[in-house]
Parts: C-alpha cells; structure tokens; sequence
C-alpha cells in the first residue's frame, strides 16, 4: 500500500496549485516488464489478453486455450502420416474427431497491464528560474507530478542544481511524501550548471538500472534551458544531453521560461535530448486542488 501524503506535505500541494491543476499523464516509450504499477504499458500477469506465447523455461502464466488447440490442430495430419508409418507409436488415439494433444502445442496469454515506473526530477533552481512566480509555478508543477506517481506506485526521485553543482536532494524512493517535502525545501538562486544536472541524472539511471533492470526510467527535466555556470557552459550542456539522450531515456523537458520575448532554449535542449517538450502549462492541465482534496480526504478516512 502507497503511504499517505503527511498533513504538511498535503498542505503545500493545496496551497501551491494556483491555478488548480490536475496533472498530465507521461509515460515511458515501448513496452517493459516492471512491477504493476498505474503508468506505462508492460506485460504483465493480469491485465488484456494481446497474444499467446510457448512456455519458456520455467516461466509460467495462464493457459491461452484457443492457441493451444489451433497449434496442436496444425501439427494432426503430420501426426497422422507418423502413425501410419509406425502404427507402434502414439499416445493417443486419432481416429474420429479426437486430438493428439501433446506438450509442444501449449501456448500461453500474454497480457498487456500497465507497470510503475521510476520518475527521476532533474530541477533547474538556478537564478533565472528563482522569481517567485515562477518558481511556486514550477514546485506546483513538479507537486501534481509527484501526486500522480504516488497514485501510480512509482519510484521517485529529486536532483537540483544551482550555483556550479548538482545535488541528488533525495535519491531513488517510493516515499512521495519525502520528495514533496525535499522539493519544498529545494533553495533557488545562482548560476544555472545544466551539463552537471544532466551528467548526475545519467549516473544516478545508470545505478538503479543495475540494481533494478525491469525498473524503466523517466527521466523529468524542469529548467528554462539557460546554461551559464563554469567555461563553454552552453557547449558542455549540449553535450551532456547528447550522452543522456545516447541511453535510450525516455525524457521530458518542462519549459520554465515566461514571458513575451523567449529564448526558445528549453525546446533546443529537447531535441538534444530526443525528448518531448512542454511548457509549465502543458504539465498542469485540469484541477489538482480537487484531485489532492479528494485523495488525501480518502487517505484520512483510510487512516
């Protein structure tokens, strides 16, 4: 069972959604094999029924009736033929309408569910991004995200940077209610190290990969695209993009910028990604405050 959003956390979703917004759902590409979760597509054990499969080692699953019958249906007239050359052999009989049914023709469902992922939040708290519209926009984002992984039974975790470094706030976890209070206590101000941020997200997917193989990542990218922090700051994030984007990530870039002159700087760092591009809006699309009230009033029921 998830655990419920403690009172302060639930407080700061509430008060953040200005205005109220219920979340979008992002996903990973493809198809994984991860634990059942609420958020990407995965074969699973239960779930829709999108084909059949042979058995493979010890693997095991429910029996796919129809594909098992069609698959020993076309192997009856060459066992008929071998019958009739060796009338010794046969374990069953195949005169009439019976079915030499043997353990070659087993097929097994394959179903298609949907798996829990992990969410890794890379943060831009640099300067640019500090005015305290934006930033409380930006948190309220980053908040209804961290919502629906707690309603999805996600992993998550939270990287900022600022100033000439990046810091792994909160590693890997499956307490969204410590990430909500980590982002709430994330300082902004500074210069913006971008190439740092993206490197340490690299490093802290490639650890939970090999811990959790079936564990697929989705890596959340929140900044206004601007790098200035150390020598060719710009050239240095293109590049740590590219290595990013080498991994075969699934990633999202939440455009911080506002305003009516832009850059368009968050959108060049998505190509270099390979990664969708949204705006702060595109994140937030209906009505959080509502969600929130509804889940945590539950959750005190619950509790």
């Amino acid at each position: 069972m998830v655990p419920p959003l403690s009172s302060a956390a639930r407080e700061t979703v509430v008060q953040a959604a200005t205005p109220p917004a219920r979340p979008r759902l992002l996903t990973v590409r493809g198809v994984g094999q991860g634990a059942a979760g609420k958020r990407s597509r995965a074969i699973t054990s239960s779930g829709r029924r999108i084909g059949a499969r042979r058995p493979q080692g010890d693997s095991t699953g429910s029996l796919h009736l129809v594909e098992t019958l069609r698959a020993a249906a076309g192997e009856q007239p060459r066992r008929r033929a071998a019958l009739q050359v060796d009338g010794s052999q046969g374990s069953a009989s195949l005169e009439g309408t019976s079915l030499d049914l043997r353990p070659e023709d087993i097929r097994l469902a394959v179903r298609e569910g949907r798996e829990a992922n992990l969410v890794l939040f890379c943060v831009d708290a640099s300067g640019s991004m500090a005015a305290r519209k934006r930033m409380v926009q930006v948190k309220t984002a980053i908040l209804g995200l961290l919502l629906d992984a707690y309603r999805r039974r996600d992993k998550v975790g939270l990287i900022s940077f600022r100033g000439s470094e990046a810091e792994l706030v909160l590693p890997p976890t499956n307490s969204v209610d410590i990430a909500a209070t980590r982002l709430d206590e994330v300082p902004a101000g500074g210069r913006t190290p971008l190439a740092e941020g993206l490197l340490m997200a690299a490093d802290v997917l490639r650890r939970e990969q090999l811990r959790d193989p079936h564990l697929r990542p989705l890596l959340v990218v929140v900044t206004d695209g601007r790098a200035t922090a150390g020598k060719d700051a710009v050239a240095r994030s293109r590049r740590a993009a590219d290595f990013v984007a080498g991994m075969g990530v699934s990633t999202v870039v939440v455009d911080g910028e506002q305003g009516p002159l832009r850059m368009g700087l968050a959108r060049q760092l998505a190509e270099h990604l390979h990664a969708e591009h949204l705006s702060v809006a595109d994140v937030t699309a209906d009505a959080l405050t509502s969600t929130v009230r509804r889940v945590t009033q539950r959750d005190m029921v619950q509790n």
